[in-house]
């Protein structure tokens, strides 16, 4: 087993974790940012996440009704999936008030495996459907899952591509990220 890097320089030599930051960054960026459009969270249930599927008048010309609708109202399904309590959340509970809340070193809640879903989710969307738009959706964990933001980017057609390049890069990146993280995290022990 390696060391875990003791200090800020060899930190820095740790490429998955600053490249995927990098390529996040420079997705971002690379697009020079027209404008965004915020979706806010719908309180008319209490306070259960559902997002408003309300369609914003910004987003006319951009992107077809029934496809922002439908991207909203399946988010809208997942959260509620995530939230919904039944008996295996019910045993998550127990089992971590049984071993001191450490279970969740070894095992993926549901919730997280449904926030996962979600990010899939999104990427495919944001790949599929608002990418070749000049759209970008965001997830909403990323902004405290008060909004779903959608950002309007400025793209000829040469840079359409790059974005989608840009894209899976970070998708892939990520993907390193996740599968290093647990051992980035044994090693620092």
């Amino acid at each position: 087993m390696s060391s875990a890097p003791r200090t800020a320089t060899e930190r820095t030599k740790l490429p998955y974790c600053h490249e995927s930051f990098h390529n996040l960054q420079e997705l971002r960026h690379s697009a020079s940012l027209a404008n965004k459009v915020f979706i806010q969270r719908d309180y008319t249930d209490g306070t259960v996440c559902k997002f408003q599927t309300k369609f914003p008048s910004e987003l006319d010309s951009r992107i077809e009704r029934t496809l922002f609708e439908d991207t909203v109202k399946t988010l809208n399904n997942y959260y509620a999936e995530a939230e919904k309590i039944g008996g295996q959340s019910y045993l998550e509970g127990c089992l971590a008030c049984l071993t001191v809340y450490l279970i969740f070193l070894c095992i993926e809640t549901r919730y997280e495996k449904v926030l996962k879903k979600i990010s899939r989710y999104i990427q495919e969307q944001n790949e599929k459907v608002y990418a070749p738009r000049g759209l970008l959706i965001t997830d909403p964990i990323e902004r405290g899952m008060r909004v779903v933001s959608l950002q309007s980017l400025q793209t000829t057609t040469s840079n359409v591509g790059q974005i989608k390049i840009t894209i899976l890069r970070v998708k892939q990146t990520f993907d390193v990220f996740k599968t290093s993280y647990f051992s980035c995290y044994v090693n620092l022990m």
